[in-house]
């Protein structure tokens, strides 16, 4: 059983410019899944508590959010060079636990860590233009 791989979704699009922030966030519900493993009935919880997000351009940064749109403005990174093709994605830790049987419920002491599928991202570069009047 995997745990979900969560998309990111970035703004203002698939294009950005450079030094202007670029928005980051994902949509990370929490996971339930009952199953029965060895004839024992096992209810799994999986909540998404860690997110490194992984900009395309070599750097990343971890939060314990999973960022919002605009406004919120809670996840940015800006792009200090004009680039093509980038592919930013968001790696999500899941806190996990366990119920046997409807027994306690037990955690796992480790984050079990899903790798999101990567968007592509162009990164472009403004240029003023002087209109005359």
């Amino acid at each position: 059983m995997g745990l979900p791989a969560l998309a990111v979704r970035i703004q203002p699009g698939s294009r950005t410019l450079v030094n202007a922030e670029t928005i980051f966030f994902t949509e990370a519900p929490e996971f339930r899944h009952s199953t029965v493993l060895l004839g024992q009935a096992v209810e799994i919880v999986a909540v998404p508590a860690s997110f490194t997000w992984h900009h395309g351009d070599g750097t990343s940064q971890v939060t314990s959010k999973a960022g919002a749109p605009y406004p919120a403005k809670d996840v940015t990174h800006t792009y200090a060079k004009v680039a093509t093709g980038l592919t930013p994605r968001v790696d999500v830790g899941y806190r996990v636990s366990y119920r046997v049987n409807g027994g306690p419920s037990l955690e796992i002491d480790q984050l079990i860590t899903a790798a999101g599928p990567a968007a592509r991202l162009d990164v472009a570069e403004a240029r003023p233009v002087i209109v005359a009047p």
